[in-house]
């Protein structure tokens, strides 16, 4: 069976070039072998649990990334809990749709790849996750949009870290000039 030829999740185009007809993914889906994930996009059943919401922002934004609150809650920088996935994209690029709920964020495609990491969602998914700092410099840069309190939290919260280091946030938030002079105050304050 072709099936176990195609990665844990696929699309119905892949499903069509591996081998599997129209009819017999339909009936793989009718027998709970695969469960759709969103349209076109299917997850095999014995694949290892996953986010599904986030493997189909994956595979339909290959360049996602975790920002913001969503990337916070990740690093365990606020108690916030998301009520949506907040999602950077470079500026022009399509915001596609999903079935999971999605704030699309643009960010300037010079400084999109700055502290951007991989997070591995299963054997063959990972979708961007940017790094705490760079989070807490988009809170602060963003904070006319996200609340000031989102971003200073997260910052006295990332400052009692162990690894926390002022320095290397001052020298990453110089790449985004709106961010710098009130993160150097903000840390002026708190230390």
């Amino acid at each position: 069976m072709p099936l176990g030829m195609l990665p844990a999740t696929f699309s119905y185009s892949q499903a069509l070039e591996a081998g599997l007809s129209e009819w017999h993914l339909y009936r793989l889906r009718d027998q709970g072998l695969i469960e759709p994930v969103g349209r076109g996009l299917y997850r095999r059943h014995d694949a290892e649990m996953a986010d599904i919401d986030l493997i189909e922002v994956a595979h339909r934004a290959p360049p996602a990334t975790l920002c913001l609150t969503t990337a916070l809650a990740r690093h365990d920088l606020t108690d916030e809990i998301p009520s949506r996935i907040d999602v950077a994209l470079p500026r022009g690029r399509h915001r596609p749709t999903t079935s999971a709920l999605v704030a699309w964020h643009l960010f300037d495609p010079a400084t999109f790849e700055i502290g951007r990491t991989e997070l591995p969602l299963d054997p063959d998914t990972s979708i961007g996750l940017y790094s705490p700092e760079r989070s807490i410099i988009d809170a602060v840069r963003l904070r006319h949009r996200e609340g000031p309190e989102l971003a200073y939290a997260a910052l006295r919260r990332w400052l009692r870290r162990r690894d926390a280091s002022p320095s290397k946030l001052l020298t990453m938030a110089r790449r985004f000039p709106k961010a710098e002079r009130p993160l150097r105050e903000a840390l002026e304050i708190l230390l």
